[in-house]
């Protein structure tokens, strides 16, 4: 299912990819789905934004965001993709990042047209999402199966592309590595989240903690590859 102007690339971390793809110095950004702000932290400190308006739709992680209070050119706010809190043609890029999967499936198409809304003409839409591949992917399969809703984020891509809602500036392929130190630590970081109420049984926990030991050492310590999918988009 691919679009066209395809680039498989290697990097570390997934800022050698956004900083070569993305004019971010004293750009005004939208980011859908800043998490914990990990990310928004590095952009704000290490690129020289004009401003960044930071938007999470679950509220017990943005109440912890609010107690951010170094980060002068960061707006946190609660809100999804499909109602961004901003003006139109307001932004020169919206990231997302690992989030547009988790918008509900009716409101794909209403997330995208919002994005176009928000930005300038020219404006670049960095969509980053994960492919339903990988050993990461084989462990969370096991009680977070994401096979439908990733499939739809990116059939919605590629209909926005399609329709000329947005062209396609590229296509770009990486891997990014997930590394635990512990199976507890994987428990903690992906089944014990505010934003997914995952409630495991007692044989789902022990299949999880199976597959987890395959890619394990004797440490406990693994890395799990993640594929991953970035569709750089213009509004025109």
């Amino acid at each position: 299912m691919n679009l066209k102007s395809e680039n498989t690339c290697s990097v570390r971390k997934e800022a050698e990819l956004y900083e070569k793809l993305l004019p971010l110095e004293g750009a005004s950004i939208i980011e859908l789905g800043c998490g914990p702000a990990i990310l928004t932290r590095s952009i704000a400190e290490n690129y020289a934004p004009e401003s960044i308006l930071a938007c999470e739709v679950d509220s017990v992680q943005h109440k912890k965001n609010l107690s951010v209070t170094d980060l002068t050119n960061v707006r946190f706010v609660e809100a999804g993709a499909q109602s961004i809190p901003a003006p139109d043609a307001s932004a020169d890029i919206v990231l997302m990042f690992k989030s547009l999967h988790h918008v509900p499936l009716d409101e794909l198409g209403t997330a995208l047209r919002e994005i176009k809304r928000v930005l300038r003409s020219g404006g670049l839409a960095y969509i980053s999402e994960p492919i339903y591949a990988g050993n990461f992917n084989e462990v969370l399969r096991i009680f977070h199966d994401e096979k439908e809703v990733r499939e739809a984020a990116f059939l919605a891509v590629r209909k926005a592309v399609e329709s000329g809602m947005f062209e396609l500036v590229g296509q770009h392929f990486f891997e990014l590595p997930r590394v635990f130190r512990s199976c507890s630590e994987f428990e903690s970081k992906m089944i014990n989240v505010t934003h997914t109420n995952h409630q495991l049984s007692s044989e789902t926990l022990a299949a999880v903690r199976e597959q987890y030991n395959v890619y394990a050492d004797d440490s406990g310590k693994a890395v799990l590859k993640s594929p991953m999918r970035v569709d750089l988009l213009r509004k025109p």
